[in-house]
């Protein structure tokens, strides 16, 4: 059960695992273990299993371990992991992305087209060097919240592999 985490450098990390066992018996030990007292919350949805920290532990930077089984062959399955923030912490700073983006195209249509004809307004030269800045910002404070709950993650991949463990044993 040798895994690779790789992907640290980005907003939600990953990793990979190869388990010795068919993906659809895999997953049918899983759904055994939902109702297991422990104190994380599993949910299973076809070949997707999703981890969430409990809700007293809970804040805005709190991962989420979202898990995909692959079969490889009839005794082998595929085990990617992904962390990351709630959907609605990502769904929101997705939209402060696009909305950055979207803002900086926009502004960066005016300024040419105030420079092509040959006007002067700094607006949209400030905001190409401020929402650039904005960007990175957003980024940093994204970085943030991932080392915040960071923790936490650690605690997910190892709660995750000890149920891996248990259902091996069996």
């Amino acid at each position: 059960m040798d895994d690779k985490l790789y992907n640290q450098i980005f907003l939600k990390p990953r990793f990979q695992l190869e388990f010795e066992m068919n993906s659809q018996v895999l997953l049918e030990e899983i759904k055994k273990h939902l109702n297991d007292v422990s104190k994380y919350k599993m949910k299973v949805v076809d070949n997707h299993v999703v981890v969430d920290v409990p809700e007293k532990e809970s804040h805005l930077w709190s991962p989420q371990l979202h898990i995909e089984i692959e079969e490889i062959s009839e005794s082998t399955s595929h085990i990617k992991g992904l962390f990351g923030p709630k959907p609605q912490v990502w769904t929101f700073f997705m939209f402060l992305h696009f909305l950055v983006g979207t803002a900086f195209v926009i502004f960066g249509i005016v300024a040419y087209s105030n420079w092509s004809l040959k006007q002067i307004s700094m607006l949209p030269i400030v905001m190409l060097v401020v929402l650039p800045i904005v960007w990175v910002a957003l980024y940093l404070v994204g970085s943030l919240g991932k080392s915040t709950g960071k923790k936490q993650m650690d605690e997910l991949k190892e709660y995750t592999k000890q149920l891996l463990r248990t259902i091996k044993e069996h």
